[in-house]
């Protein structure tokens, strides 16, 4: 009998013990992941109010890029037109911790998806193609191109991660494809790491070699501990290396990159290039590419007038300031009576189109 009571006592005791373990991982749990008291601030009266993170974010953005545009201004930086950018996502095992909630990897997902769009917001003429990273391998996830909606579905549909990453395979792949771009192009790779390890099958420093010799402005945003051959990689190719503290830090990073940077000085210097008007035409003529970029017989750009508009306002926020002042300069006068010549084209083109198809019925 006492043995009995002796062993249900102590049973009872191991499933208190059990309950108190529970609770207190519960509580820890919900303390970690809470953290209420961050989405709070003190008003002028003294009172506690939620806080607004998006309008402050969205804020602290605009402010960020007026004043990386007076600087430019001031010194008198030139920027690239023409951006082609590779965005590398590292979707090795690293990008399932969850330091980011809910993971790295979903993190870099939605910022990815909303820098696309601001991307093009601000470049028009440019394009973007994605490379992943897995298994130690990189793959093209999509060509690149002009069309944000195309690109963020691609992504959104291989978000799995595993194995091993690789910072030399991806360069590798980035490097064949954009040394084929002309050289009026801006050649970038935005590379954003997740892994403190590379898996390399040669010598990087090599590799890194051959990109600051095609002129390829390497970036990488790292979302775990600093890494040498990241900030190595920079320094050569003279892109911008930084370490995300959280998911705010790294949306503010991010979208440092939407604006055009500083074009290389090797290239500064203002060249003609050809570019094309393409117009709606009978079959059985000479066609041109899907995505009305480039034509398929003699490669020459193809452009509409709104997008060369909008890509200069995006270059210099303060061009429309210009355009209200008296004293315009020959380079504004140039450029916009370029854009209504082109403009009045377009119409007598289309004009004439119609005035065809009104005679042939």
């Amino acid at each position: 009998m006492a043995n009995n009571i002796a062993e249900k006592r102590r049973q009872q005791e191991e499933d208190d013990d059990e309950e108190d373990g529970d609770l207190d991982g519960w509580g820890e749990r919900n303390y970690a992941d809470e953290r209420s008291w961050e989405a709070l601030q003190e008003d002028e009266s003294g009172l506690l109010r939620p806080l607004d993170n998006k309008a402050m974010y969205h804020a602290q953005y605009r402010r960020r890029l007026r004043s990386l545009s007076t600087a430019s201004n001031s010194q008198h930086i030139q920027k690239g037109l023409i951006r082609f950018l590779y965005i590398v996502l590292d979707l090795s095992r690293a990008a399932s911790v969850m330091d980011f909630r809910p993971s790295r990897m979903a993190v870099v997902a939605k910022n990815v998806e909303a820098f696309i769009r601001e991307f093009f917001d601000q470049n028009p003429l440019s394009q973007i193609a994605l490379v992943i990273i897995k298994d130690g391998v990189a793959y093209s996830l999509t060509d690149l191109g002009g069309s944000p909606e195309s690109h963020v579905k691609a992504l959104m549909a291989k978000l799995e991660c595993s194995g091993d990453s690789s910072l030399q395979n991806a360069l590798e792949l980035v490097h064949e494809y954009l040394d084929q771009i002309p050289s009026y192009g801006n050649r970038e790779v935005l590379i954003l790491y997740s892994a403190l390890t590379t898996c390399d099958p040669g010598d990087i420093m090599e590799t890194i070699q051959k990109c600051k010799k095609s002129k390829m402005r390497c970036s990488v945003i790292g979302l775990s501990a600093e890494m040498f051959i990241c900030k190595h990689l920079c320094q050569e190719t003279g892109g911008l290396y930084s370490v995300a503290l959280d998911e705010s830090h790294f949306k503010e990073l991010i979208m440092e990159h939407a604006p055009p940077p500083p074009a290389i000085a090797e290239f500064a210097i203002a060249n003609l290039i050809k570019m094309g008007f393409p117009q709606r035409a009978a079959e059985g003529s000479i066609s041109i590419c899907s995505c009305h970029k480039e034509c398929k017989v003699d490669h020459r750009k193809l452009v509409l007038v709104a997008n060369k508009a909008l890509s200069i306002l995006a270059i210099n926020p303060a061009f429309m300031l210009l355009v209200q002042n008296a004293n315009s300069t020959f380079a504004l006068t140039a450029t916009f009576t370029f854009m209504r010549v082109c403009t009045i084209a377009q119409v007598a083109r289309a004009s004439e189109l119609h005035s065809e198809a009104t005679l042939h019925r």
